[in-house]
């Protein structure tokens, strides 16, 4: 049975605006039409913004079997790497997704295969972001340019620690696992420019 299409779970609604001016009546409509009980709510919350008291409500209360439904995709996600994130933490977590612009139902057999595209992007994101650090920390090498101090946790740590923090991982967490503190990991992630997409 699909979550939110025939009883085996919850749809709840997400909802976002970035200005206090801005309205949300026409999401709120588009979720309540489509049947989501409870909605959370983000007002005059910049997608950038590293914690939307809203979502992060949505993603405590949300669990397996149920539905997590927007109005359009970038409601959602502060960015690409973000939005994809959140989907591969939807699918581990047996959460299914449906974004009513643009017609996304991961409940629906072709629908799943955005999950694997989500997954993969996010993959290659990191790959990407952590290729760039690694060749620019060789070309400064090469210039003479003096670094500094070497960094307590390598570019790889950092990348694989963004990683469990999209996975739903508690930063204190982290952080002891590494055996660093919060905000030596914080600032590491900062570093590497993850901090929009963590």
């Amino acid at each position: 049975m699909n979550a939110g299409e025939n009883g085996s779970g919850r749809r709840v609604g997400y909802a976002r605006v970035s200005t206090k001016d801005q309205r949300l009546s026409l999401q709120l409509d588009a979720l309540n039409q489509a049947g989501c009980t409870p909605i959370f709510e983000d007002h005059g919350v910049s997608g950038a913004k590293g914690s939307r008291p809203g979502l992060d409500a949505m993603l405590d209360d949300v669990k397996a079997g149920d539905m997590v439904v927007v109005y359009k995709l970038d409601r959602l996600g502060r960015s690409v790497l973000h939005l994809s994130d959140l989907l591969v933490r939807f699918q581990e977590d047996g959460i299914h997704f449906m974004s009513l612009s643009e017609g996304i139902n991961t409940a629906t057999p072709g629908g799943k295969l955005v999950f694997h595209l989500f997954s993969a992007f996010a993959e290659f994101q990191r790959d990407i972001i952590l290729e760039n650090t690694l060749c620019g920390l060789e070309a400064a090498k090469k210039r003479g340019t003096r670094l500094g101090r070497r960094p307590i946790l390598s570019p790889q740590a950092v990348v694989e620690a963004h990683r469990l923090i999209a996975a739903g991982e508690r930063r204190n967490d982290i952080a002891d696992m590494l055996g660093v503190s919060r905000i030596t990991l914080d600032r590491a992630i900062r570093r590497m420019g993850l901090d929009h997409a963590a």
